[in-house]
């Protein structure tokens, strides 16, 4: 049969949508008035909340609604005006069940109540929905083309409202995440392993980066969170220190200080470091700089046009050394030592930084979790 196309849906939804139904049969089994816009109820976090109407417990008045959650039965149409679409309830009950008096007795209401609803329904939207007999109701037809429309946009309202819900309890959505070290092993592979068993609905949309890269893309809010050396404020942002790594030295395995089980910097003073042009390069160099420089020592550092990884191998080969956090010691490469550096001073803060004006549900469930971990992982440190 020709299909209606349905323009008026995006007045629910808050866009231009545009939907067609195929067929003016409305079987009383496929309507489904879960939907608590028009209910006028809500009940967060009970999944068999609403019911089909086939069920008699799918009308059953809620008599717990306050009168806030009443307001969710009203829509507002393109004048302004509020309209009531809890009707709708009345008048799919009538449908169903062929009877205004058997749809007052599942719904827990009064006949006269139910007629005088419809009733009034049928008058503001300017068509009769029911032809009315001594032995009950049935569809007109115009009756039969208006459910035909409005079920797929109720369908509609239920889908978003679903999304939405879904969004703000976190069984969905996007962190997008910004980091400056590996994920080869340390707290945060672990915080990103928990997190995704934990919600594996959220989708952790991990990003390689430098520091001001980061920070540029997170005010823009191209990214949800960023995690970065130090714990000094940032302007605009969130900063909280979730884990410390100590700094290892990276040196082939047949260097003679590969055998040591650690190092200072005083060792170090006559190597050729090497570091990458890419980040964390630059951040690496500066690090160098200010642990071994003085007045009579300035280390020697070369910059390679190669990505971190391959840094790593150019050191198992021996063309020089380099520092690098407590992560890498979670890879194997052939032929490479990592030694810890024993000063305090060479263990570095991580620190989580976000926008406070970021209203991503599935980030402030991140944060969160960021939060109980690192907490249990400080609590388990200070037991051993």
């Amino acid at each position: 049969m020709n299909g209606w196309p349905v323009p008026h849906i995006g007045r629910y939804l808050g866009q231009p949508v545009a939907a067609t139904v195929s067929t003016v049969s409305v079987p009383g089994a496929s309507l489904y008035l879960s939907c608590p816009m028009i209910h006028g109820i809500s009940i967060p976090g009970r999944s068999n909340a609403f019911e089909p109407a086939s069920s008699p417990h799918a009308y059953q008045h809620d008599r717990r609604r306050t009168a806030g959650e009443d307001l969710r039965g009203y829509m507002m149409t393109e004048d302004g005006l509020s309209f009531d679409l809890r009707p709708l309830r009345y008048v799919l009950a009538a449908h169903d069940e062929l009877s205004f008096s058997r749809a007052a007795r599942v719904l827990g209401m009064r006949v006269s109540t139910i007629s005088r609803n419809v009733r009034s329904f049928e008058d503001e939207i300017g068509v009769s929905l029911f032809e009315r007999t001594t032995s009950g109701v049935r569809l007109t037809d115009a009756g039969r083309r208006f459910l035909g429309e409005i079920v797929p946009a109720l369908q509609m309202i239920e889908s978003a409202l679903q999304h939405a819900g879904a969004a703000g309890r976190v069984e969905e959505g996007t962190v997008r995440i910004g980091i400056i070290t590996t994920l080869a092993g340390g707290f945060l592979r672990d915080l990103i392993t928990s997190f995704r068993q934990a919600f594996d609905g959220v989708h952790l949309a991990v990003v390689d980066g430098g520091r001001r890269e980061h920070l540029r893309a997170l005010r823009s809010r191209e990214l949800d969170m960023v995690f970065l050396t130090g714990n000094d404020q940032i302007g605009g942002c969130d900063v909280f220190e979730l884990w410390r790594e100590r700094v290892h030295v990276a040196l082939a395995a047949d260097h003679p200080f590969a055998g040591k089980d650690a190092l200072d910097w005083s060792h170090l003073r006559d190597e050729q470091f090497i570091i990458s042009t890419h980040d964390p390069g630059p951040e690496v160099h500066d690090y160098i700089i200010r642990r071994i420089a003085d007045y009579s020592t300035y280390p020697s550092i070369a910059y390679r046009p190669v990505i971190q990884e391959t840094l790593m191998h150019m050191v198992a080969i021996g063309e020089g050394i380099t520092v690098v956090s407590e992560g890498w010691t979670s890879m194997a490469f052939p032929g490479l030592a990592l030694v810890p550096l024993t000063a305090e001073e060479d263990i570095i803060p991580f620190s989580a930084i976000w926008s406070p004006d970021n209203d991503n549900p599935a980030l402030r469930r991140f944060i969160s979790f960021a939060k109980v971990l690192s907490s249990k992982r400080r609590d388990d440190l200070s037991d051993q």
